[in-house]
């Protein structure tokens, strides 16, 4: 992706963020950011178009997640710590919650970047419970399709500002419940000893700002 262009992605993503943006217009763009129209329009047809674009830099980013770490052998309740860590760190960048409103202007674009992404989430999840039984983390009786769905429909309600609005509930709160909520419900003795262990030393670094 062109670099200016990565950094006028960002940009909207940032004021989005700080509730200055409310449908995506480019009139809106300009108006709140300084980004004109005719700067936009060097990379994309449209508005349609450039939507797509701010739904592929939140993919993008949240998948780098994956490809900047190395978790062979890194263990399984390691991984979902990691993960989580670095999500705070990318916040902005890679947070749901901001382009969730794109979901009534472009119901289709939406539907595929929501797709796309859940198919992502999805793999990796049960690629991390079948490590964590295997390192003997997790119990062994576990569904790992049910439970990594489950996952997942946990997380679409917690990135849902309508279940959780983020004036009330921060970031870091809602992440450290929904992982400390689902390792316990999976992990076995050992696993939540060893999790309650590591928490200990874990800080969620927030990234709200540019």
């Amino acid at each position: 992706m062109n670099e200016q262009f990565l950094e006028i992605l960002k940009a909207v993503r940032y004021a989005a963020s700080e509730k200055k943006l409310e449908n995506f217009s480019f009139s809106e763009i300009s108006e709140k950011t300084g980004i004109s129209e005719k700067d936009i329009l060097k990379y994309v047809n449209g508005e349609k178009e450039f939507v797509e674009k701010i739904l592929e830099l939140e993919r993008q980013k949240f998948e780098e997640i994956f490809t900047e770490h190395d978790f062979e052998g890194v263990n399984a309740i390691d991984i979902l710590l990691i993960v989580s860590k670095e999500v705070a760190k990318k916040f902005t960048l890679v947070s749901p919650s901001f382009t969730f409103r794109l979901k009534e202007k472009y119901p289709d674009v939406y539907q595929v970047h929501f797709d796309k992404r859940i198919e992502f989430i999805f793999s990796k999840i049960q690629i991390n419970i079948q490590k964590g039984i295997s390192q003997n983390m997790y119990r062994e009786d576990l569904s790992i399709e049910l439970i990594a769905r489950l996952y997942i429909s946990r997380l679409i309600d917690l990135h849902n500002p309508a279940f959780f609005p983020p004036e009330k509930f921060s970031f870091k709160t809602l992440f450290e419940v929904m992982f400390e909520s689902f390792v316990r419900s999976i992990a076995k003795p050992e696993g939540i000893t060893y999790f309650e262990k590591k928490i200990k030393s874990v800080r969620f670094e927030v990234d709200k700002l540019r």
